[in-house]
Formats: C-alpha cells, structure tokens, sequence
C-alpha cells in the first residue's frame, strides 16, 4: 500500500514538474505553421518569410504547410483540434480568426475559444481591379455598369476578404453583381486576365504585379489612404465619393488553445523578432504590407474588435451565412 502512494506522489510530482520542463526544453523539434490559403498567396508569402526568420530565433526549423479551402476553414479547423504543445501553429488571417464566424451557419471548432493568439503580424490593403476588356476607365463607370445591367457584372473570391470587400462595396454603391467563388487567389486571377470573370478585389501580393505589369486594370485601393506601392490609385472612398469604405487584410498567429503560457511567450518572441526584421520588412513593403509587432494580449484585444467589426460589414454587405 505504501509503495502504490509513494508511486502516485511520484506521479503526481512530474505532472506538476511537466509543464516548466517541457517548456525549458521547446522546441526540440520542427514546427509546423499551416497556411490556410493557397501557395503564393499574401497569407503564404508573407508567412513563409515570418517562418524563416522565426527559425532563425527558435532554432528549429518551421515546416509550412498549406491546407486551402472554404476561406481557410479547413487549415484553422485542422490547428483547432492539434496537440496544445506549440508544434503546429496557424498564419491566422482577419478570414480565419474573425470574419467565419459570421460568414458559416457552423464551424467545426469554436472561434472565440479554439485558438490561443501568439502575435500580430501586419496588414495590406487591397486592389479593385477589372479585367482589360471591361468598358470601365474607372470604379465610377464600373458602378454606371453594374446599374445599368443588375447582376451582369461578375466578380471573383478566394477569401474573406476578397468576398466581404466587393460585396460591401456593392452594397454602399448601390449595384448588385455576381460572385464567383474560386478555391484560390491565383486561380481568380488566371480568370481574371482571361475575361472569365469581370472583376477581382485582392491583396496586393496577388493583384500588383498583374496591375503593374498591364494584365488588369486597377480602379482603387481599399484602404482610406493611398498605397505608396501604387500612389496612382484612387481609394474606393475618393473614388466613389464616400467616407466610411475600408478593408484591409491581416495576418497573424495563433496556436491550439492550451499551449502552455511559457510557449506562447516564446513564439512571440520569435514572431516580433521577424515583424521587426528590416529585410522582412523592406521584401513585403512594396505590397503595401506594415507590420505592428505585439503581446499576445494585445491581439486577443484586436481579435475581439476585428470580429465585431467583420460581422458589421458581413451584415451591412446582406452576404447569408453558408
């Protein structure tokens, strides 16, 4: 009987013991960090640059891997239900970690409470852009177009963002268009370009190139102040003449819920390391890309707000949740 006590004492000792322990010693492997968009996406892109640098601070390499599909719920749902232990991450976006939760009549996790937050990464606006063959010089004949013919006006998304953004901007213009759901930005694009569909509201890591490089034509920027990456191009508000158009995508990482505090600590760490890397920073700047390093506590804030926020504009843009 005393030997079965002092076993339990034992046992009961490293369970107390564990987690410093464990936390002491993590990472003692790689990372993996799940993209729930597309390879060459922003949210790739920019994650795939973050996870190099964090490496660098953690020691241990970081493995991306992406799992797209119905606006990154399947990546998100796959790190909801992961071992709390630090080893797979998500490069959360406003998608994943505000806006689902007013966009799916059901998710397979719970948003509010699946995801412990590691820290923010940054923003970008988007692009407005039409297909060449459009007869629109600008986002105000666009919306002459689209009022001329309800409906016939067709646009494409690939993500929250791209769905949310173009749906509220009908919605304050006073014009009804068609969505074309696609499974990724780059697939909308490569429609784009061939006229499959008319237009295409994107981050700047999937639209700028295509727009500079003479493919589409770019009408307006999403964000209330012009991009220094394409100053030439109105925002939505000046354009259209508004005052209260704005949508911006972000990104940022979070973990499964539970992760132990020490770990979280440490990811965060790493992840203002590589916000605050010049090299990070000068590679994305022209996508129009601003980090803003932070706790862990002051993205929990920011998630909060942001969801508020995105089931404002959901509700406004009259987009039924799926």
């Amino acid at each position: 009987m005393r030997r079965t006590f002092l076993s339990l004492a034992v046992l009961a000792a490293a369970s107390l013991l564990g987690t410093p322990a464990f936390a002491d010693t993590w990472p003692s492997k790689p990372i993996k960090a799940i993209v729930p968009f597309a390879p060459g996406s922003a949210t790739d892109q920019i994650g795939r640059a973050f996870a190099a640098e964090m490496a660098k601070t953690l020691g241990q390499p970081i493995v991306v891997d992406n799992k797209p599909g119905v606006n990154g719920m399947l990546g998100a749902a796959e790190v909801a239900k992961a071992a709390p232990d630090g080893y797979t991450i998500l490069i959360g976006t406003n998608s994943t970690n505000a806006a689902l939760k007013s966009l799916m009549k059901q998710l397979p996790y719970n948003q509010d409470t699946a995801f412990a937050p590691l820290g923010y990464m940054g923003s970008v606006p988007l692009i407005v852009a039409v297909n060449n063959d459009v007869p629109a010089k600008n986002l105000r004949e666009l919306v002459a177009l689209a009022k001329a013919k309800p409906g016939n006006v067709t646009f494409a998304s690939a993500s929250t963002s791209q769905l949310v953004s173009t749906e509220m901007l009908a919605s304050m213009a006073g014009v009804q268009m068609t969505n074309v759901p696609y499974k990724s930005g780059p697939a909308a694009m490569t429609d784009l370009i061939g006229g499959q569909v008319n237009l295409f509201t994107a981050d700047f890591a999937v639209m700028l190139p295509q727009v500079k490089g003479g493919k589409v034509r770019g009408l307006a920027v999403t964000s209330t102040k012009r991009s220094p990456a394409i100053p030439e191009l109105p925002t939505v508000n000046e354009a259209l003449g508004l005052k209260d158009y704005e949508l911006i995508a972000y990104f940022a990482m979070f973990a499964p819920a539970g992760t132990p505090p020490d770990v979280v600590a440490k990811l965060n760490q790493a992840i203002n390391a590589a916000a605050n890397n010049k090299e990070v920073q000068d590679k994305f700047a022209p996508i129009g890309f601003v980090v803003e390093p932070g706790t862990p506590d002051a993205l929990a804030q920011r998630t909060k707000a942001e969801t508020a926020k995105w089931a404002k504009a959901i509700k406004d843009a009259k987009i039924e949740p799926q």
